[in-house]
C-alpha cells in the first residue's frame, strides 16, 4: 500500500515555502522522496531510514516521524529549479 500525500498539488511562487506530507496507515520503516520534472524520469532526492531522522538537499528538508507514521518534505524559499512533481515512496510493515 502506497502512502497518502497531502496536499496532492502545490503551486508555488519563487521564494515561497511549502510542506508536503506523506502519511501511512501502516508502520513505516523507510521513506523515499523523489522529484519528477515534466517529461523526465523521477529523480531520487533522499531516503530516511529511522524515526526522528532529518535530511536536507539544497533548501529542501525531509523529516520522518515514526510514531505518527508520517514524513514531511519542506520546500524553503522555492526556486525555479524546484519545479516538478514531488512524491514519496515507503517500505511498510
Amino acid at each position: 500500500q502506497q502512502p497518502v500525500q497531502s496536499p496532492q498539488a502545490v503551486i508555488l511562487q519563487e521564494g515561497e515555502d511549502a510542506i508536503i506530507n506523506c502519511n501511512s496507515s501502516k508502520a513505516l520503516y523507510s521513506v523515499l522522496w523523489y522529484r519528477q520534472k515534466h517529461g523526465e524520469a523521477p529523480i531520487f532526492l533522499m531516503i530516511l531510514l529511522k524515526g526522528g531522522e532529518q535530511k536536507s538537499h539544497d533548501k529542501i528538508v525531509a523529516t520522518f516521524n515514526e510514531k505518527k507514521q508520517q514524513s514531511s518534505l519542506y520546500l524553503m524559499a522555492s526556486q525555479l529549479s524546484y519545479s516538478g512533481t514531488y512524491f514519496c515512496g515507503a517500505e511498510t510493515q
